[in-house]
This record gives C-alpha cells, sequence and structure tokens, in this order.
C-alpha cells in the first residue's frame, strides 16, 4: 500500500514548509477497516506546517474529518465531526534510543516518532488521530432516547425487549406431549 501524506524532508529548513492534504474518504474506509466508524463521502483536510531543527522534523496542524458510527443508544448513525490538533516530533531513527521493556514513556516521547530515509510518512499518525477521536459512546443526539419498546402486548404484560422478542416466540412453543 502506498503512502497517502508524505513529507520529503530534504526540502525541509529552520523556516519550514506548509502542507495541505485532502484525507480521501476510500483511504480512511480501509485504514479504519478493523473500527466501526466510517467516513462520509466527503473529503477531509490535514493542514500541517513541517519544520526542521537539526536532523528533526517538527510537525504542527490540524486534522479535520466527519465519521459517522453507529449510536450507543439507539444504533442509527451518528455523525462525529472529528477535529484534532497535532504537534509531533519526528526523529531519524538512529538517533532514538533504544526502548527498554517495562520502561514508562514519558510525555515528550509519547509524541515523538521515528523516520527513516528521506521522507516522513504520516499515514499512522493520521489513522491514530481519526480512531482517538471517535468517542468510547458515539451518540447521534444528546436527547437519544435508544430504541423504543416493544408495543404493549394484549394481555397487559409488560412490554418485552425487541432483542428478547425471538426467546418469547420460542417459549411459546409447546413442546409435543406436555
Amino acid at each position: 500500500m502506498t503512502a497517502e501524506f508524505t513529507i520529503n524532508v530534504a526540502a525541509l529548513d529552520a523556516a519550514g514548509k506548509e502542507y495541505r492534504f485532502e484525507v480521501r474518504p476510500a483511504w480512511v474506509l480501509g485504514a479504519l477497516e478493523d473500527h466501526e466508524a466510517k467516513p462520509i463521502e466527503k473529503n477531509g483536510v490535514l493542514d500541517i506546517r513541517a519544520s526542521k531543527s537539526g536532523h528533526d522534523v517538527v510537525v504542527h496542524g490540524t486534522l479535520d474529518m466527519t465519521l459517522t458510527a453507529p449510536c450507543a443508544r439507539c444504533l442509527e448513525p451518528a455523525t462525529l465531526p472529528i477535529h484534532s490538533d497535532i504537534s509531533v516530533l519526528y526523529v531519524p531513527s538512529a538517533n532514538l534510543k533504544a526502548e527498554a521493556e517495562g520502561e514508562e514513556v514519558t510525555d515528550a516521547e509519547a509524541d515523538t516518532f521515528p523516520f527513516d530515509g528521506d521522507e516522513i510518512v504520516l499515514d499512522d499518525l493520521v489513522r491514530d488521530e481519526l480512531v482517538l477521536g471517535v468517542p468510547m459512546i458515539p451518540l447521534c443526539s444528546e436527547s437519544c432516547t435508544g430504541m423504543s419498546p416493544a408495543p404493549v402486548q394484549e394481555s397487559g404484560d409488560k412490554p418485552v425487549d425487541p432483542r428478547l422478542a425471538p426467546l418469547l416466540a420460542f417459549s411459546a412453543k409447546k413442546p409435543k406431549g406436555a
């Protein structure tokens, strides 16, 4: 798979350079194939400024994209506008200290990523920002009441949860000889 969002390190200097990438729904669909959030048909935007600081590359900017996911209450599609401020440091792999197992990562190291060669690929960063932007409990609206209960049965019993209706139908069948 070819990289969607790349920065040529050789083209950068201390003054920096502006980049604007279209975040295509087809790319997001592939990047989030294992996630329940899906893109809408409209492109998102990755606006960044990259500059060199010695051998390191500083990247600042924003990511804006709209996704949809099933509402946690009613399962209807919930629109999720994602806006993420990005601020990361890319360091040549050779300069990054070897991570020891069990060692705690500091806040400064959390936003530091390695790169090899003359290009920085932002694809994984964009995917991570999209996934982190999706709420744990997506809602179609704050006032969503959830799934409507099943209609009251004629017998006057309490309504049955629609998810349990097949069990009710199963229990209504009497076994032979009973």
